[in-house]
């Protein structure tokens, strides 16, 4: 794999990592951690960080995005303080877009591949068909020289004879 997709690839999996360990305190409102810290807001993970107004609420579950009246995103936190949601929503789309590029670029190559290294196994068997027919066919024909020959030496109408009706040279 080339490293400019391994490490983002990494970063991607350590960020999720980190927002899967995280462990939510029962019974804890996100409310109580406002105007706190990022880093107390998001040590539950249903919590939603607004960086603009220092409020720590709870993460709309129903709607995935938080709404513009809650937090706008570039100011929302979610999992990490370091990076925003919106930020977070293009390096997930732009890591998902070329990770499909990658396996239609694959296909693409396999496709390729598989034509030029040859003729398929149907072409193959009609080719052995056609060969096996030649030989049958060149087979017939000596058998049938030799039994022409056969005749024509029982009735003694081969060159040979001097008294065949062909002409000796």
């Amino acid at each position: 794999m080339d490293l400019r997709v391994l490490v983002p690839f990494v970063l991607v999996v350590f960020n999720l990592g980190l927002i899967v360990g995280q462990t939510a305190v029962p019974g804890s409102a996100c409310s109580v951690h406002s105007n706190t810290s990022c880093e107390v807001c998001l040590k539950n993970v249903s919590c939603l960080w607004c960086n603009s107004n220092k409020k720590c609420i709870d993460y709309p579950v129903r709607t995935i995005l938080p709404s513009r009246s809650l937090c706008e995103l570039p100011s929302a936190r979610w999992g990490v303080c370091w990076v925003d949601f919106q930020a977070l929503i293009i390096a997930m789309s732009v890591i998902l877009g070329a990770l499909l590029l990658a396996v239609l670029i694959c296909c693409c190559c396999c496709c390729r591949k598989k034509k030029v290294r040859g003729p398929d196994k149907t072409e193959e068997k009609i080719n052995r068909q056609n060969e096996q027919r030649k030989i049958r066919q060149e087979e017939r024909k000596v058998e049938m020289r030799i039994r022409h020959d056969e005749i024509r030496n029982k009735y003694g109408l081969t060159k040979e004879n001097p008294y065949s009706k062909f002409e000796n040279n």
